[in-house]
């Protein structure tokens, strides 16, 4: 493991019971800009989920080795992972409807986590929070911190997660299908708004979708997941040329002006199945 490597996994296998979630799946991740796409239910959320330590009771994790921003977190117990969780490891969730707390306001959901993780005054926490939800492109941030959730549009909302998320200042940003509650152009902002946080902050990303097209813009490197199984990986910028046929289908099956009025590519599971019975 590299200073630059951020995660590394071996055989990482999720289980719920004795059924394997996710086959075992191997991969690192360094200060760059990954996605992990794939359908509905190919294990994307539950591999995330695992290198943050937060699997639901029922499930468990089995690998050969499973590394978390230098810590082996196949030892970890909570109160490790807690520590390790906002301060180096942050995560930002789908909807901010749900993952933000209705009872508190903005200003102390985003100071939550320099009070966890850093020994600063009230009024430095303060002054972290106003410059942090600057940072993420909201205006007026100190009247922002008086007001609640459910005050703000869904774009504000997705910011002010992105700012509790990154006021710590992790090595590793998580990002589980952050554009999914937002319009088609808000999601581009988001997007774009999460690129650049990360490149100024030199800061691994690994952002969890199932668009292939829109992702492809904003990542270096793609991995690709169907069935609880990794299938594919490769630099974003060969998306177009996919050798891999489940990879080359979902490059291709968006609708777009390029495609109006013409049959959309439809995956041959039954071949692919077989293809992987055959591996």
């Amino acid at each position: 493991m590299t200073a630059e490597t951020l995660i590394v996994a071996e055989d990482l296998t999720i289980y719920s019971g004795a059924t394997p979630l996710v086959k075992p799946i191997g991969f690192t991740l360094g200060r760059e800009r990954v996605a992990l796409v794939g359908e509905s239910g190919s294990g994307k959320s539950l591999t995330a989920r695992a290198l943050m330590g937060l699997l639901a009771p029922g499930l468990h994790l089995q690998a050969r080795q499973l590394q978390v921003v230098g810590r082996d977190a196949l030892t970890l117990n909570e109160k490790r992972w807690s520590q390790l969780r906002g301060s180096e490891l942050a995560m930002v969730m789908q909807d901010p409807k749900y993952a933000l707390n209705p009872t508190r306001t903005i200003g102390w959901q985003v100071e939550e986590p320099l009070r966890l993780h850093h020994k600063l005054s009230r009024a430095e926490r303060r002054e972290k929070v106003a410059e942090t939800l600057a940072a993420v492109g909201l205006p007026q941030p100190v009247q922002l911190m008086t007001r609640y959730p459910h005050q703000l549009s869904g774009g504000m909302g997705q910011r002010v997660m992105l700012a509790i998320a990154l006021i710590a200042d992790p090595q590793m940003l998580i990002a589980d299908e952050p554009t999914s509650a937002l319009d088609h152009e808000m999601r581009d902002r988001v997007l774009a708004l999460i690129r650049r946080l990360v490149e100024e902050r030199n800061m691994g990303l690994l952002l969890i979708s199932h668009d292939l097209q829109q992702v492809a813009e904003h990542c270096e490197r793609v991995m690709v997941m169907y069935k609880g199984q990794l299938l594919d990986s490769l630099p974003a910028a060969e998306l177009p040329y996919a050798t891999h046929s489940y990879t080359r289908t979902l490059w291709a099956c968006r609708p777009s002006k390029a495609t109006h009025g013409r049959l959309l590519p439809v995956l041959d599971r039954a071949a692919l199945e077989r293809e992987l019975a055959h591996d």
